[in-house]
């Protein structure tokens, strides 16, 4: 069975920085398109980067373009996601899970880990 295990959230001041990390085990890992979900409270959860493969294509939403970059390492079956210039509205619980690297329907995804709550706050 598939175990996603996130972490490295926390509370940050406006313009502060986080990486969080997101490490899978139970299944092949290097074969599928990862992501980075948020779901912040009252709404949807929705994705916001994702990451081909071998790592040569990423892709973001336009409210975290130009500030988060997400990276994988296949050998250690993990992914991150660098977090900087963090602003209110980037508090949510960050999830990862399989995704399409155009942000449409993926595939089966994986039972949901816990997440990694990420406070932006002063």
């Amino acid at each position: 069975q598939v175990q996603l295990v996130e972490s490295g959230g926390g509370l940050v001041q406006p313009g502060g920085s986080l990486r969080l990390s997101c490490a899978a085990s139970g299944r092949i890992f290097s074969i599928y398109v990862m992501g980075w979900y948020r779901q912040a409270p009252g709404k949807q959860r929705e994705l916001v980067a994702a990451i081909t493969s071998g790592g040569g294509t990423t892709n973001y939403a336009d409210s975290v373009k130009g500030r988060f970059t997400i990276s994988r390492d296949n050998a250690k079956n993990t992914v991150y996601l660098q977090m900087n210039s963090l602003k209110p509205e980037d508090t949510a619980v960050y999830y990862c899970n399989k995704a399409n690297i155009g942000f449409g329907v993926p595939l089966a995804l994986d039972a949901w880990g816990q997440g990694t709550l990420v406070t932006v706050s002063s």
